[in-house]
């Protein structure tokens, strides 16, 4: 993992980044909670969402939104802080080699961000978001979701309750082919105290089942794509050829 300063839109930005480990791997961005709750790129949530990519095989990057650690710039209610994601997964996209698939996980403020900026980056695969605090903002600019992804949160939790989620998620319109999963950990609380380990596996379990339906349907995309281009040619017969033999003499 190394450490790296971005030049962005505010000033530079903080990030730590581990580089995809071979050309063609997946990558993935990582968004904290809110600065104002004291949220940055090393809130325990946001580093287990790092590694859990990073065991993966994702080139995997995490920053300090602006006016965060040694980012610059000031908290610009999550204005500039899009900016911010959208500079950032720009940057990682420059470097890493044709990625295989880009998704992006946030936690509370982070999975707000996370759901804009899947509106403004169609190349974006799949998304996790953790505890969106869907009290205090709506969702319905996911008109429609361009991407298949999960939203998590606990039953417990004050700031994102499940009433407050599935509210919310009434207004989601999702574009065809794509599905938004929705899930719940009982007794957790927004900051999944004593629940981490259980937040973990289940995003585990869904990234793993993501990977491995992407990638049959990225076969099956590639042989139909094969199949219409062979079906396409102009069908040649021996006799062709011989006329053609012909002609040329004369």
């Amino acid at each position: 993992m190394a450490e790296l300063i971005i030049p962005g839109p505010a000033g530079r930005i903080e990030a730590r980044y581990t580089k995809p480990p071979q050309e063609g791997s997946p990558i993935a961005l990582i968004l904290h909670p809110h600065p104002r709750a004291g949220g940055t790129m090393q809130d325990p949530i946001t580093i287990r969402l790092f590694q859990m990519f990073e065991k993966r095989g994702f080139g995997v990057l995490r920053f300090n939104t602006r006016g965060v650690g040694r980012s610059q710039g000031v908290y610009d209610q999550g204005v500039g802080e899009l900016e911010d994601a959208a500079y950032v997964l720009d940057y990682m996209e420059n470097l890493t080699e044709s990625p295989r698939f880009v998704w992006c996980a946030g936690y509370s403020f982070g999975a707000w961000i996370t759901l804009q900026l899947l509106m403004r980056r169609p190349e974006i695969d799949g998304f996790l978001a953790i505890a969106p605090p869907c009290n205090h903002y709506d969702l319905s600019f996911l008109a429609p979701c361009p991407a298949s992804g999960l939203i998590l949160s606990g039953d417990n939790d004050k700031i994102s309750g499940p009433k407050d989620v599935e509210r919310a998620l009434t207004k989601v319109r999702v574009q065809k082919g794509e599905v938004i999963e929705r899930d719940t950990i009982t007794g957790a609380n927004h900051f999944f105290q004593g629940k981490q380990d259980e937040l973990l596996a289940k995003c585990e379990t869904y990234v793993d089942r993501r990977l491995v339906e992407d990638e049959q349907k990225m076969r099956l995309e590639t042989d139909t794509s094969k199949k219409r281009g062979m079906a396409a040619l102009p069908n040649v017969t021996d006799d062709d050829e011989d006329e053609g033999d012909i002609d040329s003499e004369d």
